[in-house]
């Protein structure tokens, strides 16, 4: 194949006999008498020669010059002779204050090049220009030194200047830049040019542009002050001190008539004095016919000289270094909108379009009430300000500020030591810049104090330009005193925290009860830390959601300004609550499952055997008559349906996901967490989008959460389960129908009872029978489904006597004896009649239970008080009778996923909300809410399967 390649070659490297052809990209010969030009890209002619033709590149025909004219005229093209020397380019020189002419007033060539004297004489005062070509009239200093254009000793020449010695000038000046992030101070060209030139002639003559060049140099040196240092600041200050006779400007005591306003002002307390005592007079307002959306910034920009450039509106990204589309730029002061831009940016390009520094002077504009233009000086914080070699401006408090004014962008000029043409060794970059809004009170609707402008500067060492780069950010905050909102939030805290610890004793209380003991031991401390746990989750889960929709309903439904949201800084108090309230609700939640999986349950068959059936006696050859079993398939069939509904929500969770995720990202209300004003739901592609508000994105995602599950509930329990089906009261109505009872023991002494008893007698019967049972109950033909005679309750909470728990856990220890170490010679036929036969006795002496067969076991049925219902504890113990407490709220329900939609619901939003904060992303947070409910789902039915087969006898492998 053939290639397309071909050497490198580089202009530099082309050597002193060639030239970079730019067609060519290489280099080529120049001809005889020739040179490469300086750029390197053309030949030129070598001293002493002439060209006689030019048609670029190498295309030049020299001819050497004649012995008696041996000089180049300065355009190449003729020989003449030259009265003083040559230059090494063979071009004429001549001495200083003299101009070079070539050609007579027409144009004619002369024979021999002239060395005009300018003449500095007091009628003309005139010398010659930087590049000697023509006469001009000299500095004034020099005449008002020297009566004409020699600065001769004693006069003192710096900058370009002249001095008389007798003069009273500043002291000398220090031309260094300290570099304090690098710990390097160098010696400044541009301040060794024109520091002491701009002092002097700023304290002599009051010069406007000398003046501002100096305080630009101070500014350049990070308006840093030392009282033993003469650098730029300080000759700045010794002329600010000196020059009070001169008065102030437009009222304001620390801008001094001829000098630019550069400080406020070293006095203990002066900046909160500034930022917060003095309003600024305009009011804002997010909506309404008189909104005033805009912050109308203008600056008053310098050059590095001294000379006053514009005025210029900083919208459109002036002070902002990342590029951006200029909507989005413009965006930046736009009232209420937090602006963040960030962005790294190289060396390189900082070099090329920053290369000389300009200065701002930033005023925020507004109107009086007669519609005249104000300026309103905005104050700026330099973090890298030094006082006595020490950084101040570090802590946030402001009474040990020292403002500032002026300010830069990037400094690529007092980095340079030698050549001011050549690359700085060090540049500094304005790498943070803040705008801070703070509201002035939420009693003074849309008041503002004055802005701060913060500033923090990096120093670049220049090594390779190409590869070095340096992150900058912009941004605009808007902040309030958020003191009283955490003092209220701390009372909040303290008050429902205290409520907790005595909510959780009475649970602990309860417990006890339950229990059948009344030992404080280990037990009972740790079960109180568990439900204050749980207690305390729900508090923190309640001050973070009335926190967050306090802050979502306030910010974005204000129409004059009241409120503005915490800073992303003061948001970690929130999101440590929202953490310990999804830590808390996860151990509740952890708790609640153990709970719930060891519970003790019993189906108890109320089914008698129908008639006799004849019976061969193993071993014997002898038919004997027997009772007819009963079936177990009604006991079966009940297990399966407890199984199903252990994990049966008052809500369905995939649709509450769906909807909560549907409702953010495609309608829109993810938008509400922006940290600006509009309570619009849909943003344009142009527009700039602000950044994420921390607590209102969690105050948007739980109110949906509860909106939609509120519904949900609502929806289930006021149509589903009245109209389509309601599985837990199904469950007790086929309890009923099988004739099966349901005991179950959710603490040692306390739990819930399901009467099933067929009012019929019998449920092991054929269809036609089933229907006619059902027919005549529907007629009321028969007795009604209660425990009692004449009542309809069939559930039950109870409280069972010591004695009677005792001798359930004898029965069931027949149950649990089978795991022991001598039950490993048993056979499985021997384990099989064991278990059977333990089924049996559990279920006739439960039968008996309910029948009042055991006096000294015997309970009574009451109603709960109503304090008794609130509190979850019962007043009454159990010691010579059981207690069944009418219970028409099924709230059996509480060992299943659906008396604990609450807790569930909650551990739901956490951890939502704790996954979308950590990752600020609603779709990976709502992929991992559902994955865990999916797991825990899991967990419940598995663990939950066992415990039911293990409890009841039920062979697992019915249970599908």
């Amino acid at each position: 194949g053939r290639g397309f390649s071909f050497p490198l070659q580089r202009p530099g490297g082309c050597g002193d006999a060639r030239y970079f052809d730019i067609s060519r990209l290489a280099c080529g010969p120049c001809g005889p008498h020739q040179r490469p030009s300086a750029g390197g890209h053309s030949c030129v002619c070598q001293p002493g020669f002439r060209m006689v033709s030019n048609n670029g590149g190498p295309s030049v025909t020299c001819e050497k010059c004649p012995e008696n004219m041996s000089g180049v005229t300065k355009d190449g093209w003729n020989c003449i002779t030259c009265p003083k020397g040559l230059t090494s380019e063979g071009k004429c020189e001549c001495l200083n204050n003299e101009i070079l002419v070539e050609r007579s007033i027409d144009g004619i060539l002369l024979n021999e090049a002239l060395c005009i004297q300018c003449n500095g004489s007091e009628q003309s005062f005139s010398a010659s220009d930087a590049l000697g070509n023509r006469c001009v009239r000299c500095e004034q200093t020099f005449i008002n030194a020297s009566k004409s254009c020699d600065c001769s000793s004693p006069n003192i020449l710096t900058g370009g200047l002249c001095f008389s010695a007798s003069e009273n000038l500043p002291p000398k000046g220090i031309a260094t830049v300290r570099f304090g992030q690098l710990g390097i101070t160098l010696i400044s060209a541009w301040f060794l040019k024109n520091l002491q030139a701009s002092a002097s002639a700023c304290w002599l003559y009051s010069n406007l542009t000398a003046c501002q060049a100096l305080g630009n140099m101070c500014v350049m040196n990070m308006n840093s002050l030392s009282s033993s240092n003469t650098d730029a600041c300080g000759l700045f200050q010794y002329i600010y001190a000196n020059t009070a006779r001169l008065g102030i400007v437009h009222s304001i005591s620390f801008w001094r008539h001829n000098l630019p306003w550069l400080y406020y002002g070293d006095q203990p307390g002066l900046a909160s004095q500034v930022l917060e005592t003095t309003h600024f007079p305009t009011s804002f307002s997010f909506k309404g016919t008189n909104k005033d959306i805009k912050l109308q910034f203008i600056a008053a920009s310098f050059d590095a000289a001294g000379n006053f450039l514009k005025w210029q509106s900083l919208e459109g990204g002036v002070l902002q270094l990342c590029p951006d589309t200029q909507t989005k730029l413009n965006a930046a002061f736009v009232f209420g909108t937090t602006y963040e831009q960030n962005c790294k940016i190289s060396v390189s390009k900082i070099l090329l379009d920053f290369a000389n520094p300009i200065f701002y002077d930033v005023f925020l504009e507004y109107n009086d009430d007669e519609g005249q233009q104000y300026l309103w000086a905005v104050p700026v914080l330099n973090l890298n300000l030094q006082y006595n070699e020490m950084f101040v401006n570090q802590g946030s408090n402001m009474n040990n500020w020292l403002l500032t004014r002026r300010f830069f962008l990037v400094d690529a000029l007092s980095g340079k030591e030698n050549d001011l043409g050549k690359l700085p060794r060090i540049i500094r970059i304005a790498s943070k810049i803040t705008i801070s809004i703070r509201l002035a009170s939420p009693t003074q609707r849309g008041t503002i104090y004055p802005p701060l402008i913060t500033i923090a500067y990096t120093d670049v060492l220049i090594q390779n330009p190409d590869s070095q780069s340096v992150m900058v950010s912009f941004s605009v905050n808007y902040e309030m005193n958020q003191s009283e909102a955490q003092i209220q939030t701390d009372i909040a805290l303290g008050v429902l925290g205290g409520l907790a610890v005595l909510w959780s004793l009475l649970k602990t209380a309860g417990w006890k009860r339950r229990t059948g003991s009344s030992v404080i031991d280990l037990q009972t401390v740790l079960k109180f830390l568990l439900f204050y746990a749980g207690d305390l989750a729900n508090v923190f889960f309640i001050i973070t959601v009335g926190t967050g929709i306090y802050w979502l309903l306030f910010f974005k439904a204000q129409q004059f300004v009241s409120v503005f949201l915490p800073l992303p800084s003061q948001e970690e108090d929130f999101v440590t609550y929202v953490g310990c309230a999804f830590s808390l609700k996860a151990l509740q939640l952890l708790h609640k499952l153990v709970s719930q999986l060891t519970v003790d349950i019993f189906f108890i068959d109320w089914e008698r055997p129908k008639g006799k059936v004849l019976k061969a006696v193993e071993g014997e050859g002898v038919i004997k008559s027997a009772a007819a079993p009963v079936s177990i398939w009604r006991t079966y069939f009940i297990a399966n349906e407890w199984n199903e509904i252990q994990t049966v929500r008052k809500i369905n969770p995939l649709l509450q996901v769906l909807a909560v995720l549907f409702f953010l990202e495609v309608v829109g209300f993810s938008n509400l967490a922006l940290m600006d004003s509009s309570s619009s739901l849909t943003r344009s592609d142009e527009s700039y989008v602000a950044p994420w508000s921390r607590i209102l994105r969690f105050g948007v995602s739980a109110a949906l959460w509860l909106a939609i599950a509120f519904l949900q509930i609502i929806f289930f329990a006021v149509f589903y389960e009245r109209f389509v089906e309601d599985k837990i009261t199904q469950f007790i109505d086929l309890c009923c129908m099988s004739n099966i009872s349901v005991f179950l023991l959710s603490h040692s002494c306390f739990g819930y009872y399901i009467h099933g008893r067929s009012v019929h007698g019998h449920a092991d019967t054929n269809m036609e029978e089933m229907s006619m049972n059902l027919k005549r109950e529907a007629e009321n033909l028969c007795s009604q489904r209660g425990l009692l005679p004449n009542t309809d309750v069939q559930t039950f909470q109870i409280s069972i006597s010591r004695k009677m728990r005792l001798q359930y856990d004898r029965i069931h220890e027949t149950l649990t004896r089978k795991r022991g170490p001598a039950r490993l010679l048993d056979s499985s036929a021997n384990t099989f009649e064991q278990n059977t036969k333990a089924y049996n006795t559990m279920n006739k002496f439960l039968g008996s239970f309910i029948d009042h067969v055991h006096k000294e076991m015997d309970y009574i049925v009451k109603d709960k008080l109503l304090l008794e219902r609130i509190l979850g504890m019962e007043f009454m113990e159990p010691i010579e009778k059981s207690i069944f407490y009418n219970d028409d709220r099924h709230s059996f329900s509480d060992v299943l996923y659906y008396g604990n939609e609450t807790t569930l619901l909650i551990f739901d939003i956490l951890f939502f909300s704790v996954v979308d904060l950590a990752s600020q992303s609603f779709v990976l947070a709502a992929i991992l809410t559902y994955l865990q409910q999916e797991i825990f789902r899991f967990i419940r039915n598995t663990i939950g399967q066992k415990n039911l087969a293990s409890k009841t006898l039920v062979d697992e492998r019915f249970l599908i």
